[in-house]
C-alpha cells in the first residue's frame, strides 16, 4: 500500500470529481447528479441540496484539476489555500462504518469545504510522501481525464472514464500490423 486507506479513498474522489468535468462533458449538471456522486463516493454530512453548494462544488472541481497537475510547489499552495479557506482543523473521528481517519472540518462546514479539505489533506500526503508522479492526466490525446496510479511498477497511463487504453492499445496494434 503507498498511501494510508483514507487517503487513497480522498484521492480516487478528486479523480472521480474531476473527471465529472473530462472531455468536455458535465456530469454535476443538477443537484441530482450531486447526490448521486457524493452517495457513490460515501460523503455524508450536512447539505443544503442547492444551486449555490453544486455551484460551490463545480468551483472546487476545477481547482483540483488545476492542482493535480501542478508542479510541487502549485500543489501546496493551491491545497494550503484550501485548508486556510475552510478554517481546516484536523481531527481523528470514527463514523459511518468507518474506522478512525482525519477529518479537519466540522460534519456540519459547507460540503465544498469538507471536499475540498478532504482532497487538500490527501494531496499534501502524496506531496510529503514525494509521489506526484502517481498523479496523471490521462495519456490518451483525445482525453484530458484524471488517473490515480497506484500501481506498484508506476504503470498507469489512461484513465478510466472511458475505454482509452482500449483504443491506445488497439491502434497501436493496428500500427504494428500496417508496418509489418
Amino acid at each position: 500500500m503507498v498511501f494510508a486507506p483514507d487517503t487513497e479513498v480522498a484521492l480516487r474522489s478528486v479523480v472521480n470529481l474531476v473527471n465529472t468535468g473530462a472531455n468536455g462533458a458535465e456530469q454535476l449538471a443538477t443537484a441530482a447528479d450531486l447526490d448521486r456522486f457524493l452517495a457513490a463516493e460515501g460523503f455524508s454530512g450536512s447539505r443544503t441540496g442547492d444551486d449555490a453548494e453544486l455551484a460551490s462544488v463545480r468551483r472546487l472541481r476545477t481547482v483540483l484539476a488545476a492542482l493535480w497537475s501542478a508542479n510541487e510547489t502549485g500543489a501546496v499552495d493551491a491545497a494550503n489555500r484550501l485548508l486556510r479557506e475552510a478554517q481546516a482543523l484536523p481531527q481523528l473521528v470514527r463514523h459511518d462504518g468507518w474506522d478512525w481517519h482525519l477529518h479537519a472540518t466540522a460534519p456540519e462546514a459547507p460540503l465544498a469545504d469538507r471536499m475540498g479539505t478532504e482532497a487538500a489533506m490527501a494531496i499534501l500526503d502524496v506531496i510529503r510522501s514525494k509521489e506526484m508522479d502517481r498523479m496523471r492526466v490521462c495519456a490518451a490525446d483525445d482525453c484530458d481525464a484524471v488517473l490515480l496510479d497506484l500501481s506498484r511498477n508506476r504503470s498507469k497511463r489512461y484513465c478510466d472514464t472511458g475505454n482509452c487504453a482500449n483504443r491506445a492499445h488497439v491502434a497501436a496494434y493496428r500500427a504494428r500490423k500496417a508496418a509489418s
